[in-house]
């Protein structure tokens, strides 16, 4: 194994031991084994890479000399130390930092507090006249920062000399903002320091070597996972050490969401530019296996040669990243209008993962308020039902409200521990598998079954308040669960009831020889014997086994049971 590092106009090229072992495989070079498994198992194979060869913990150095036995970060120290001990080297860590440019050319952002002075040079704004306010009456015209011609912001004494002199017009970059307003949102209300005692207070919970742990959750686009990361670090490290505050990093953990991706449409005009087209005003052409091969207009659409009419073609660009050059971004405004708001959340957070890239699809959103329609049918059907509270301690449930309770109960668990790792989308497919239990019951109106309707509603609305607040907090006020539990931003999050997760009885698949020939329903407290007993007396085995004796049956406790004939 060999590691080859290089730099190529710029960039780090160092190889991983994978792609090493490929080009040493692809070119027939010699493959030495440097690594095993510390505890002895697993073969080392020069013919098949193996994913423990690269592993960081759990492997040591083999046939390398005085590096034997070592662990992998031993055996960096190792080597460090070997190597200046002749004089060759030293371990160093090098950083690629560079300076940041904070300075941006435009109106509107935080102002740098310099005034240029011709005798004084740069000045800071004396602190008692800090903070420096923009005019909020300039207009900018395109012909430059507008700053520029404010005479009455330009125009300051000179704090040394008192001469006259010029403020600085240049505004900072918004990342300068944005790496430590967090910090400021925890006491907002503080005018004698940037920080005050509020961000002591929110920003507790010891983490690592009792330093303050910072935010619990961070969310942001790809940008914000390299560059605005970077800066808010550095940014919590410098008032870190001005003593401003006590976190050492400023986020506990990070979510990365995907990138909206929408169809692009695009004409070249006789002038040479390049027109875009909305989705809406543009329709696919087909081929006969449905694959798109083109595009046309099907509304009028303004171009740079004027106004074209329905039906001219368009070329289609593929689908990529909503941006405003391209007119392929959506207006949320056009779907809370038509669906509501609610709709548009749910639709985000059930198409994909929100770390995961996301296709934009009409039809899809209409599925996501069709869905929302029958939560509301569903609350409406049953709303008389639901005006009086009905307990569920004291009743009786026959056996189909017990499963429905089961059922709400298990997709509750799953809901819960979804949320907590942020996979919205399988919440949202869980509240649909709630919604199905709950329709597909028969309640016959006795008590027991008003009981598990009204505990079923409650936790479907509680499960899908997080995505549909306005839904989910109209069924609330309209049925009994206001005057139980008070509001619906405060009421507790359900918890999962263990007892309603217990069967009486399980159904195991029935196999012949193998073959998937029905169940087999037994008490969930079966033992071996009585699950054999169980299947032999079946009518499925009957049927199938042709007559002949059971040789042998195997049990899967709570999954199967096969009979081999």
């Amino acid at each position: 194994m060999w590691c080859a590092h290089a730099t190529f106009k710029g960039r780090d090229t160092r190889s991983s031991p994978q792609r090493d072992f490929a080009f040493a495989l692809k070119y027939d070079l010699p493959i030495r084994q440097v690594v095993a498994k510390a505890d002895g198992s697993g073969d080392y194979d020069t013919r098949a890479w193996q994913e423990w060869y690269a592993d960081k913990h759990g492997v040591v150095c083999v046939n390398s000399g005085p590096l034997d036995g070592l662990s992998r970060e031993a055996a960096v120290d190792q080597v460090a130390a070997l190597v200046g001990a002749q004089g060759l080297g030293e371990k160093q860590t090098t950083w690629r930092l560079r300076d940041w440019g904070i300075s941006r050319q435009r109106y509107w952002g935080t102002p740098i507090p310099i005034i240029h002075c011709d005798d004084c040079g740069p000045v800071p704004v004396p602190e008692k006249d800090l903070p420096v306010v923009l005019p909020q009456d300039l207009v900018p015209d395109g012909s430059g920062n507008p700053l520029n011609k404010c005479e009455g912001f330009l125009k300051v004494d000179c704090p040394c000399c008192s001469k006259p002199a010029r403020r600085e017009t240049d505004t900072m970059d918004t990342f300068v903002d944005s790496s430590w307003y967090f910090m400021r949102y925890c006491d907002p209300t503080k005018t004698d320091a940037m920080v005050g005692e509020g961000a002591a207070y929110w920003m507790s919970g010891q983490g690592a070597a009792n330093s303050f742990k910072g935010m619990d959750q961070y969310i942001g686009g790809i940008e914000h996972a390299i560059l605005h990361l970077l800066y808010a670090r550095f940014w919590t490290k410098v008032m870190r050490d001005m003593g401003l505050v006590q976190v050492n990093e400023p986020f506990t953990k990070l979510l990365t969401q995907g990138m909206v991706l929408n169809h692009i449409y695009s004409r070249r005009s006789s002038k040479g530019g390049k027109d875009y087209f909305w989705p809406h005003d543009v329709e696919h052409v087909l081929d006969d296996s449905g694959k798109i091969i083109g595009a046309q207009l099907k509304n009028e659409a303004d171009s740079g040669d004027g106004r074209l009419p329905v039906g001219t073609p368009i070329d289609y660009e593929g689908v990529g990243t909503m941006s405003k050059s391209k007119n392929n971004g959506i207006d949320p405004q056009d779907l809370i209008d038509r669906y509501g708001a609610d709709t548009a959340r749910l639709y985000t957070m059930f198409t994909a993962p929100p770390e995961a890239t996301l296709e934009w699809n009409d039809s899809a959103v209409e599925g996501s308020h069709r869905f929302l329609r029958r939560v509301w049918n569903f609350a409406f059907k049953h709303h008389a039902a639901c005006q009086t509270p009905q307990a569920l301690a004291g009743v009786d449930l026959r056996a189909e409200a017990k499963a429905l309770r089961r059922e709400m109960h298990l997709v509750l668990r799953q809901v819960s521990y979804d949320y907590e790792r942020m996979q919205y989308n399988t919440v949202v497919s869980g509240c649909m598998k709630a919604l199905n239990a709950l329709e597909n019951h028969a309640f016959d109106g006795s008590a027991g079954d008003t009981a598990v309707l009204q505990e079923g509603l409650s936790l479907l609305t509680r499960m899908l308040y997080p995505a549909c607040p306005h839904t989910a907090d109209q069924i609330w006020q309209s049925l009994c669960f206001a005057q139980q539990h008070g509001d619906l931003l405060d009421a507790p999050w359900p918890e999962v009831d263990e007892n309603a997760l217990v069967q009486d009885e399980v159904e195991l698949v029935l196999q012949i020889n193998g073959k998937l020939r029905g169940s087999v329903v037994v008490p969930a407290s079966a033992d071996k014997a009585s699950i054999e007993a169980a299947a032999l007396a079946s009518e499925a085995f009957a049927k199938h086994s042709e007559g002949k004796a059971a040789k042998k049956v195997i049990v899967v406790p709570g999954r199967l049971v096969n009979v081999v004939v």
